[in-house]
């Protein structure tokens, strides 16, 4: 277990959220939340821990400690990057490619700007800090477009524990009980008094009152984790030739428990195509190389992030039918092609399997 609350630990503070330096909270409107962006005021982005509710200091905490200082003309000012490349990119200790490399940036992750200079932007994503070269970066709208793209809103619990119900109503049946501190994937906001979340793959509905939300993109990691998670990642993987894997059970049921947190509710296609997706990244030069590593690498899986995934590991209560999953996709089975990418179906374009769209 206290492997498990390392991991939280550091995942929980590779949160990329989305405001207004200058505000206190978020506030998200109610109605059509599929352009996440744009229903969270403002466009600076900070690095947050998702309970944090002052932004303005957080972003001033950070510059003090770098000695930079925050002006007013960058507060009015997109400071949201995003990386613009199909595998990593490399983040560095000064603007020049002969200097010592700190961390890497991944496909789809984002970050903070917190400098520029001839080509070069200064950064901060999750604990990484540095200068990657602006050819292989995103600002402005196309770095909006692409967060909202591949970003999600997440649902954080205030509450000491609280009911996620079948409907948005006190009367509507338990699904079952959110406690303080858990961390959801938002479906939808439907008003003031009601938000749907996935729970496990099914709607569910919370009350509004007893939440806070935050958009979350991908993170980057420091040379210092990447050999961390790269050494216990080896722990547990196993290779054959011809880019298939085999697995010992224990990892086996780890990627069992990630289809259970991400699509218990949904038919046996939609388990397997969960399994399919996490096996198609482990194949994937974008992503870790383990199962271990591709669940447990920053943000990437919501029950990843809130602990779910280990919980549900060590109580060992896990489907025979996401077992099975598991089993199939490790063997190669897939459903979804090599498809690396999966959320709640939004309307975008993909492959639609229940509840969920995959791309």
């Amino acid at each position: 277990m206290a492997k498990s609350r390392r991991f939280l630990a550091l995942l929980t503070g590779l949160a990329l959220s989305v405001i207004l330096v200058t505000q206190a909270g978020i506030t998200v409107q109610a109605g059509d939340n599929k352009n996440y962006m744009d229903t969270i005021n403002g466009g600076v982005a900070a690095i947050l821990d998702p309970s944090a509710t002052n932004t303005g200091d957080v972003i001033n905490a950070t510059a003090k400690e770098l000695n930079l200082t925050v002006s007013e003309n960058n507060k009015e000012q997109s400071s949201l990057v995003m990386a613009n490349v199909k595998t990593a990119l490399n983040v560095r200790s000064e603007a020049s490619e002969e200097s010592d490399i700190v961390g890497k940036l991944y496909k789809d992750c984002g970050g903070t700007i917190l400098e520029q200079r001839s080509g070069w932007t200064r950064l901060q994503s999750g604990n990484v800090i540095g200068w990657c070269k602006d050819e292989y970066l995103l600002f402005g709208e196309a770095a909006k477009d692409l967060a909202n793209d591949v970003g999600k809103m997440i649902a954080c619990i205030n509450a000491d524990a609280l009911y996620a119900r079948s409907e948005p109503s006190t009367e509507a049946s338990r699904l079952g009980v959110l406690p303080n501190g858990e961390i959801t994937e938002v479906v939808e906001v439907l008003n003031d008094e009601w938000v749907c979340i996935d729970y496990e793959g099914r709607n569910g509905y919370v009350s509004a009152e007893f939440v806070s939300l935050d958009f979350h993109v991908d993170a980057g990691e420091t040379t210092d984790e990447i050999k961390t998670r790269e050494a216990e990642a080896a722990e547990v993987k196993r290779h054959v030739n011809y880019g298939e894997y085999t697995t010992d059970a224990d990892t086996t049921l780890l990627l069992a428990a990630l289809i259970q947190c991400e699509a218990g509710g949904e038919s046996y296609e939609g388990k397997l195509a969960v399994g399919a997706v996490v096996m198609n990244r482990v194949r994937s030069s974008a992503y870790p190389d383990s199962i271990h590593g591709v669940i447990y690498a920053s943000g990437q899986f919501t029950p990843a992030l809130n602990g779910k995934v280990d919980k549900l590991y060590v109580s060992g209560n896990i489907s025979a039918s996401c077992i099975q999953a598991a089993q199939e996709a490790v063997n190669g089975s897939s459903n979804v092609g090599d498809l690396t990418h999966f959320r709640r179906n939004n309307g975008r374009e993909g492959v639609v399997i229940g509840n969920h769209v995959f791309y």
